[in-house]
């Protein structure tokens, strides 16, 4: 992969106090995320890491669970991007247990915070992204062809002893992803486009048993998808890199996907994410052996048509729709 790489999975946290660490580090470990110290991220640590690494830009992502949180959340995002607009970018949380409040925050965030795109989570507060209830807010981000980062829960309880971004993340994002295919989300949203966290999580494994169950009698099929609309929604969507850079997840997401659709994440700014593991997982994108050398090295720029605003802050001219 070619140095200055645009990275669409990466995340901050707005500034705390060494007491608000210490306690959410308790709550963590208590949840079976066994990090062996309190985490902190700061815009330096992260830069020295992306000039090492030889990454241009990441596009930041944050989602609290209260409306005040994120808001504040927002505003820091933007006061980083402000600070450093040819490093980041911004993509805006918005609140989906609430269509009228993530209105607002579409709004507020694409007029005054001037975001790249929006973050959202595949649960959120008891919400899932193919409720009915968000009909409103997927309509509004179809209208202005937004690009969307959906991440699934990593700070979710624990599944049978072991922490939610082990294993529950992928499993997550599947059952989500699914349920708006099957609710209809993409075939009335076209021009939404959806990046979809870690490689579409569980979902490239499964979407051959979609293509060739999805429509049978037995399945609830309310909206009467058929076998070339599941492959079809399937293939538009993005998948990141982010701590699945290797064969086992690459190939199925190539079987469900286009290579076009493979943009780079590192999933760096969390306590789940270390230096080592980041950079295994780089290597292993540029050392994956299932696509040409030019299609290998695009993975790094595949994100610039998504973001065009953010391209042009980097200095990348934008060749592709």
């Amino acid at each position: 992969m070619i140095p200055d790489v645009i990275d669409v999975h990466a995340h901050f946290t707005p500034p705390t106090t060494p007491e608000e660490r210490e306690a959410r580090w308790h709550a963590m470990r208590e949840a079976q995320f066994l990090a062996p110290e309190p985490y902190q991220w700061t815009v330096d640590g992260t830069l020295d890491y992306m000039d090492r690494a030889g990454v241009a830009m990441q596009l930041l992502s944050n989602i609290p669970k209260t409306p005040d949180a994120l808001r504040a959340s927002n505003d820091y995002g933007a006061s980083v991007v402000a600070d450093h607009p040819a490093r980041f970018g911004l993509l805006a949380a918005l609140p989906t247990d609430d269509p009228a409040v993530a209105l607002a925050e579409i709004e507020r965030a694409s007029s005054e915070l001037h975001a790249d795109g929006f973050a959202v989570t595949c649960h959120y507060n008891g919400v899932y992204l193919g409720d009915a209830s968000l009909e409103p807010v997927w309509a509004e981000l179809d209208r202005r062809g937004s690009t969307v980062f959906a991440h699934p829960d990593a700070y979710a309880p624990a599944s049978m002893g072991r922490p939610s971004p082990l294993l529950e993340v992928a499993f997550e994002t599947a059952r989500t992803v699914i349920d708006m295919l099957y609710a209809g989300t993409f075939r009335r949203f076209p021009n939404m486009r959806l990046i979809v966290a870690h490689c579409g999580g569980a979902l490239p494994a499964l979407s051959g048993r979609l293509h060739l169950l999805g429509t049978e009698a037995w399945v609830p099929n309310p909206n009467g998808l058929t076998q070339s609309e599941i492959r079809d929604h399937l293939a538009r969507l993005y998948l990141d890199t982010a701590a699945t850079g290797t064969i086992h997840t690459l190939a199925p997401a190539l079987a469900m996907t286009s290579p076009e659709h493979i943009v780079y994440g590192s999933d760096s700014g969390v306590p789940c994410s270390t230096e080592h593991t980041l950079e295994t997982n780089r290597h292993a994108v540029a050392d994956f052996t299932g696509l040409p050398r030019d299609q290998l090295e695009a993975i790094g720029r595949n994100a610039l048509p998504l973001f065009p605003r953010a391209a042009a802050r980097v200095g990348r001219q934008v060749t592709t729709a």
